[in-house]
């Protein structure tokens, strides 16, 4: 699949997905963004944003298969990996597939289930793949865990360590819409005279693997190179304000989204604005904060805000 063509069904997607969400346009395209770079995404934010309609309104859009997990403190691995049950006409176990076993998977308040369920669902993320009893099975693509938490209620969760952080290919915060956003919110919902927005299917899960092939075929110079490797490099160097630094992971995630980002734009080259435009989501939840600024209002995304801003930006032609 050619760039303009990833450009042209990407535009479609996000001007369906439009008719659920409004007024937010760049969280959006960086979550599209994230999944044609076959990537997980970490949805971060108060109650009421939308985020599940997000998560729902994609896979519509899409075309692909969709399904939803309530983590909740009860909840066990098999509950979303699957588990064999005994057939007493055939006396042999059967295995009955989990909600795993879909492209879009949805794992609401990821922080409410204990660390053994979060992390069966972490290691299908990494290895595309579920292995019960000693037999394997491979995950259908596009598969993207689309998972959400909510910052302030942290009574009865277990926090995701940075080491399942990292895992995630970026963190997003919705935030709260704007006074003529929420006034068109309403109007919309006066219009349809229901609650379902009724999204239109753009393309098929065939053709959004095609898409993320297609990815690999943007070209990246060597100056964009080294400015990635610059950025994440001063995460690392910054002892002031950061205990621990992005990892390569980090490095790799932003050529990724930048690459995603530019066909989005039309463009089967990456600029350093592509890598700007990315940075921020793909890098700040892989920062560990000196413990002294965990008292303060100063987010990770503060932090990753003044790097960019003192990285030198390479000259591009």
């Amino acid at each position: 699949m050619k760039i303009e063509k990833v450009h042209e069904i990407g535009n479609r997607i996000l001007g369906e997905v439009e008719k659920a969400i409004v007024g937010k346009r760049e969280v959006l395209k960086l979550l599209l963004t994230t999944i044609l770079a076959d990537g997980h995404i970490l949805i971060e934010d108060l109650p009421g944003l939308a985020k599940t309609l997000m998560a729902k309104s994609f896979a519509s859009a899409l075309g692909v298969r969709f399904k939803r997990v309530q983590f909740t403190p009860d909840l066990l691995p098999s509950d979303i990996l699957g588990v064999s049950v005994f057939n007493q006409k055939t006396l042999e176990f059967e295995f009955k597939k989990g909600p795993i076993f879909t492209n879009i998977l949805l794992a609401d308040e990821i922080n409410r289930a204990p660390p053994k369920t979060q992390s069966a669902l972490l290691e299908a993320m990494q290895e595309r793949q579920v292995t019960i009893e000693g037999k394997t099975y491979l995950l259908e693509r596009p598969f993207i865990v689309i998972a959400t938490q909510n910052p302030i209620e942290q009574e009865g969760t277990y926090p995701l360590p940075e080491a399942q952080l990292d895992r995630f290919l970026v963190r997003l915060r919705v935030g709260y819409p704007t006074k003529n956003e929420e006034v068109e919110i309403l109007k919309r919902r006066i219009e349809r005279k229901k609650e379902e927005v009724d999204i239109n299917r753009i393309t098929t899960s065939e053709r959004v693997v095609e898409m993320q092939r297609a990815i690999e075929d943007v070209y990246v110079s060597d100056a964009v190179l080294e400015y990635i490797t610059d950025v994440v490099t001063a995460t690392r160097e910054n002892k002031r304000e950061i205990d621990v630094g992005a990892s390569p992971r980090g490095s790799l995630a932003l050529l990724k989204l930048s690459r995603a980002y530019a066909a989005l734009e039309g463009r089967d080259y990456v600029i350093p604005d592509d890598v700007k435009a990315v940075a921020i989501p793909a890098l700040s939840h892989r920062l560990i904060l000196k413990r002294e600024l965990w008292y303060t209002k100063v987010s990770q995304e503060n932090v990753m805000q003044r790097l960019l801003e003192k990285v030198p930006v390479p000259k591009f032609e």
